[in-house]
């Protein structure tokens, strides 16, 4: 399959994750399912190494791969910075061929981005091809119960844009500034588009703007258990907002750990 997917995670969308979006609350948890299925680990969709970083801090075997070249060179830039020497690839999900075998593969927040149901099934199936026997692929899902509003109100997108707000201020003293909204939502086919534009400001000058699309699909918990299935994946459980705790309808995101026979 060579479809591309269509994501934001480019230039000054990039460079805003690597500079502001560090914290990586959902580490502990990826670090114990590490611990109880094994290593290497692979975080795949691992972006700015945001998820990434905490693993190797950890002491874990860790690789990283990324759809975003852009995205994996502050990766890289972090890595380097402290003194961890990960290997990167440059890969879809969909399209992975790494070199070695896992017995943990990690997907956090990245499943369902600017693909097809078709490409998103194929990435189940890769990421079964690169576990080892009795190894685990981790992964959440935003719950849909939110997407049901976007989808009842859809005659009304697109949305208009929120308020510039104040900026976000980096090291080296740039201004940041992000605004999202939503353009199109599916109940047909589940899916949403949002629209994101960016400006970076220095000394008082806009130099660089950008504005990406991005097409999600959303999925519910019965239609993920199929795939995986069909993906060739066994025992599979199903937790809530990165805790130990059964998935319930009050939970944010939904995390599957499907086990390869």
């Amino acid at each position: 399959m060579t479809d591309s997917p269509q994501v934001w995670h480019y230039g000054l969308m990039a460079e805003y994750w690597a500079r502001f979006k560090t914290d990586a609350p959902e580490a502990p948890f990826f670090i114990e399912c590490v611990r109880r299925y094994g290593q290497p680990v692979l975080d795949l969709g691992c972006g700015t190494g945001r998820i990434l970083l905490p693993l190797l801090r950890a002491g874990l075997d860790a690789d990283g791969c990324d759809v975003s070249p852009d995205m994996l060179r502050w990766a890289k830039k972090a890595a380097d910075e402290a003194r961890f020497s990960p290997h990167l690839f440059a890969q879809a999900m969909h399209e992975l061929d790494l070199p070695r075998r896992y017995r943990t593969i990690l997907i956090c927040g990245s499943f369902g981005l600017g693909g097809t149901r078709s490409t998103d099934l194929e990435c189940l199936r890769r990421c079964h091809a690169h576990l080892e026997p009795g190894g685990a692929l981790v992964f959440n899902v935003e719950y849909a119960s939110a997407a049901w509003d976007l989808w009842r109100t859809s005659a009304a997108l697109p949305a208009p844009w929120p308020e510039r707000g104040r900026p976000r201020i980096a090291a080296d003293g740039s201004e940041h500034f992000m605004q999202i909204r939503s353009v199109a939502a599916d109940p047909l086919t589940q899916t949403y588009t949002r629209e994101v534009r960016l400006e970076k400001w220095q000394s008082g000058k806009l130099v660089a703007t950008e504005s990406y699309t991005l097409k999600e699909s959303m999925y519910l918990r019965e239609e993920v258990l199929l795939m995986l299935k069909v993906a060739g994946f066994g025992r599979v459980l199903v937790q809530g907002d990165f805790t130990n705790d059964d998935a319930t309808a009050e939970h944010e995101e939904l995390v599957f750990t499907a086990v390869r026979s």
